[in-house]
């Protein structure tokens, strides 16, 4: 458990690093040499916790210390007893779904992989288009910058 959540604190840092760049780095303004190389490291580390170090941490925990192996059944539960542990009957009697606690685990893993792709997208997009002005109530400006209010000898 202490990897896993170390893990993730990692990697929620350094996300919150790239916006902290992202916010006070002016658009357009071009890389050194040593930047680029710096920032080309630690975008490599930052996708290698996400995609590899995380889900990995996840399945090692859930195997291990919770359990969630293939001949354990049930919807896991923190607090007792795991839920439909003798599986979902349906209507009628026609069988049961047996549900084991490794195909939860599976899911979990898959859904830190999504998570982490929509949000590198979304981390792509918001870095591409941080410097364009959202809105198109463009006014007219004074020499000093001021907005003007109504146009000049009226």
């Amino acid at each position: 458990m202490v990897a896993f959540v170390a893990s993730l604190l990692i990697t929620a840092l350094m996300c919150l690093v790239v916006f902290v760049v992202g916010r006070t780095r002016p658009p357009g303004k071009p890389l050194t040499w040593g930047e680029a190389v710096v920032a080309g490291v630690f975008v490599f580390a930052l996708l290698l916790l996400m995609y590899g170090i995380v889900p990995n941490q996840w399945l090692l925990w859930a195997d291990n210390e919770l359990g969630w192996r293939k001949d354990a059944f049930g919807i896991p539960n923190p607090f007792g007893k795991s839920f439909f542990e003798n599986g979902i009957s349906w209507p009628g009697g026609r069988g049961r779904i047996l549900l084991s606690k490794e195909a939860i685990r599976d899911v979990i893993a898959a859904t830190i992989y999504i998570v982490g792709l929509v949000g590198q997208i979304a981390a792509w997009k918001w870095w591409q288009t941080r410097g364009e002005r959202t809105g198109t109530t463009d006014v007219a400006r004074s020499a000093y910058g001021r907005p003007l209010i109504r146009k000049a000898g009226a």
